[in-house]
């Protein structure tokens, strides 16, 4: 194919990602492509022998630049496109299960702009125990064009909005809710040090989104309800039931028909009985009737909530009547929206302040009953981006936006686009592999 053929095709594919990226920096790189396919003036491949020269292969060579090449390729591709997950928790179960490994698409919400360009390829925030990143390049948020926003009910990936600041030897405990319920100095003497992230760094997180910006979001009696409308009864959502039985355990076979993992199936001999076993509606019906069993109750949490689910643990974190929520009955609470202003008060800003100070970057100050936002005296707040709130479908067992607030949208990563590979870590090889869960593409 002739050079100028070549040239026009790669600069044109070139030429589309720059205008993709809204970038116009990035145009000197059509500089860089003229040089490799016309003038050939420099070699951009340093690294490389002269083949002609040298006379001969030189095989380590033609490694390194296939690894370099390899690795360029796959950053390129995890920046934009997609990138491998796996599911660590079951907050999700039985929609996505604790050993499922994904790949999350980058493309239906568009991908963002890499923040912290000075990563390790092929790692997000650590390698070997160790920060995978520099903070020596740090860009603003800014999300390239993608087909659509995040919508009410979509599987999403994101950034758990509260791993900026994580416990070194305990980096799966929430660093705020320690914070909350021992205070800051016991925690940083007993469960410190800790590390700080910066935005986009955070660990992943994938939950459904129950509400987006605008919505006004409500639960009651563990079912979701959005601007009045109940939430469609997904085959994956489950509550916990109280299963009374006639003194036996079930059989395992049983569980297993519902999807119910041994860490879930603590049989208590007092009641005779299971007091927490995760089940969907449907199967809660199903099992209500079989002849062994004695009753099937939902297991409702009513104000005030038990421990450990108390007021401070349930966001905003606050004690006060104005917050009477369970996990289980939980809202009316709207969710902000980009542009939205709201008057402040001491009844929203427990709501609104991490959004202030944290997501949106602004001081906040509260002086003799007033508010100061950057210095300035202030009745309202207009927000700067939409936010969501998101939910495990496994409701009695997901760490969630219930626990935690809103999710902004720069922590918004992606969709789960197909499982390429699962297994149940409760199962010996090879039965541990969900071969009927590999190259599975709905998550409804």
């Amino acid at each position: 194919m002739n050079r100028w053929i070549k040239f026009s095709l790669v600069a044109a594919g070139y030429l589309a990602w720059v205008i993709w990226l809204g970038n116009l920096w990035w145009l000197f790189g059509l500089l860089v492509i003229f040089d490799i396919y016309i003038t050939k003036k420099v070699r951009w491949a340093f690294w490389k022998g002269n083949a002609k020269k040298e006379g001969k292969r030189n095989v380590l060579l033609e490694w390194v630049d296939a690894i370099i090449f390899a690795l360029i390729a796959a950053t390129f591709v995890k920046s934009f496109f997609f990138e491998a997950y796996m599911i660590p928790t079951s907050s999700m179960e039985n929609t996505l299960m604790t050993g499922d490994y994904l790949f999350v698409g980058k493309l239906k919400y568009g991908p963002k702009r890499p923040q912290h360009p000075l990563t390790i390829p092929l790692t997000h925030n650590v390698i070997f125990g160790k920060e995978s990143y520099s903070r020596l390049i740090e860009r603003p948020y800014k999300r390239m064009a993608g087909f659509t926003q995040v919508s009410r009910d979509d599987i999403v990936v994101f950034n758990f909005p509260q791993g900026d600041t994580v416990l070194v030897n305990y980096p799966t405990d929430d660093y705020y809710t320690h914070v909350r319920l021992n205070g800051r100095k016991n925690t940083l003497e007993h469960y410190g040090p800790v590390k700080v992230r910066p935005s986009g760094k955070e660990d992943n997180y994938v939950k459904r989104c129950v509400a987006v910006a605008g919505d006004t979001l409500h639960v009651r009696d563990g079912k979701v309800h959005v601007n009045g409308v109940e939430q469609p009864a997904f085959s994956g959502i489950r509550n916990t039931y109280t299963v009374v039985t006639d003194g036996q355990p079930l059989n395992q076979r049983l569980l297993d028909k519902y999807g119910i993992s041994p860490e879930e199936t603590y049989f208590d001999n007092r009641i005779p009985g299971y007091p927490s076993l995760p089940l969907h509606e449907e199967a809660a019906v199903e099992m209500a009737a079989l002849r062994n069993i004695v009753s099937v109750t939902q297991n409702v949490d009513v104000f005030p909530p038990d421990y450990p689910d108390s007021q401070m643990m349930l966001f905003p974190f606050v004690t006060s009547s104005d917050f009477p929520w369970t996990r289980d009955n939980y809202g009316p609470l709207w969710i902000p929206r980009s542009g939205a202003t709201v008057t402040l008060t001491p009844q929203n800003i427990p709501l609104y302040k991490r959004i202030i100070t944290v997501y949106e970057g602004h001081s906040f100050e509260e002086k003799d009953g007033e508010y100061y936002i950057d210095g300035q005296l202030t009745t309202d707040y207009t927000f700067g981006m939409d936010y969501y709130f998101m939910m495990g479908d496994n409701r009695h067992n997901s760490l969630d936006s219930r626990y935690w607030g809103f999710v902004p949208e720069d922590r918004i990563v992606g969709n789960p686009l197909v499982i390429w590979f699962s297994t149940d870590k409760h199962k010996s090889f090879p039965s541990r592999i969900r071969w009927e869960r590999i190259l599975k593409f709905r998550f409804k």
